[in-house]
């Protein structure tokens, strides 16, 4: 029996969709593969349809980024479990069957991460940790307790996923992962880690280090916050973040994107009018949970 639906999301993945569904026609594990596309117009669509595995395509009217194609596809997904992987991963061929399997052996346990390698060896993720300052930070070394996945390359279990209020959708891109993991989290839900290989090109459909890169992740990062985190945590990074912004003008030049001032005034204003919003789906997350938001956080932030 097929237990893993595989979600594929792409956009513009002509380059490198081809190489992504070969290595999943090759998994030792059987499967369904879903391939959302988010209104590829590079040819992405004549690939897809002429590739030997066939696989079931969801064309998206226009692009709903990482987050809004996933929360897309889980309406789809009739298996128990559901796969997310990135159209720039080649996950080698026992990757799902030892995800799997790793939950299969965890049964507190509603995600697993895999091991994601870059092209020249360079371990990007095992696993993701929450930082003393709120961030979703990529670990590149195995640790025995992870906090959240990489959605690069997961296994989540569906139920869960819905029961904890599925995929952020208006994220677009980035955190999703993090924010996921922090619902399953306060809902007592366990996220683990295996070594099951991917290989993982990284930014392929976006550039990380960009204006949007940083505009989307900045944002997604106090959302997830103001939804996950103790009140106090919330709004003390809140605080920070509106400070630094204000300081930054007197600083001169600044070194990185995400100390532009004007592209911080952006993040505040987009959390700005998204706060009613994100107040009512804190409250929804809090009436699911049966962890506190301070046990969570005492428990994972900044190891």
């Amino acid at each position: 029996m097929t237990s893993t639906t595989v979600v594929v999301v792409t956009w513009r993945g002509a380059a490198h969709i081809t190489a992504c569904l070969d290595a999943l026609a090759a998994q030792t594990r059987a499967h369904r593969t879903l391939v959302v596309d988010n209104a590829s117009d590079d040819g992405t669509a004549v690939l897809l349809a002429a590739h030997p595995s066939k696989p079931e395509v969801l064309r998206l009217g226009r692009n709903t980024g990482y987050a809004g194609a996933m929360a897309a596809a889980l309406d789809k997904v009739d298996t128990p479990l559901m796969a997310w992987l990135n159209d720039d991963a080649a996950p080698a061929p026992d990757w799902l069957a030892t995800c799997e399997d790793t939950l299969a052996k965890a049964p507190l346990a509603a995600a697993v991460s895999a091991r994601l390698t870059l092209a020249d060896g360079t371990v990007q993720s095992t696993g993701v940790r929450l930082t003393a300052d709120g961030h979703g930070a990529d670990l590149p070394e195995p640790a025995e307790e992870i906090f959240g996945f990489c959605g690069g390359a997961a296994v989540l279990d569906a139920e869960a996923l819905r029961s904890v209020g599925g995929v952020p959708a208006s994220y677009f891109c980035y955190y999703e992962d993090t924010d996921t993991a922090w619902r399953l989290r306060l809902a007592g839900w366990d996220v683990v880690s295996a070594e099951a290989e991917v290989t993982h090109q990284h930014g392929a459909s976006t550039r990380p280090g960009s204006v949007r890169f940083h505009l989307w992740n900045e944002r997604n990062r106090l959302l997830t916050l103001l939804r996950c985190a103790p009140r106090e945590v919330a709004l003390r990074q809140l605080v920070k973040f509106a400070a630094l912004t204000a300081v930054l003008p007197l600083r001169g030049k600044p070194d990185a994107p995400n100390f532009r001032p004007i592209l911080r005034c952006r993040v505040l204003g987009a959390v700005a009018v998204r706060l009613p919003r994100t107040l009512v789906e804190r409250r929804a997350i809090g009436r699911r949970a049966t962890l506190g938001r301070g046990a969570v956080w005492d428990a994972w932030a900044g190891l």
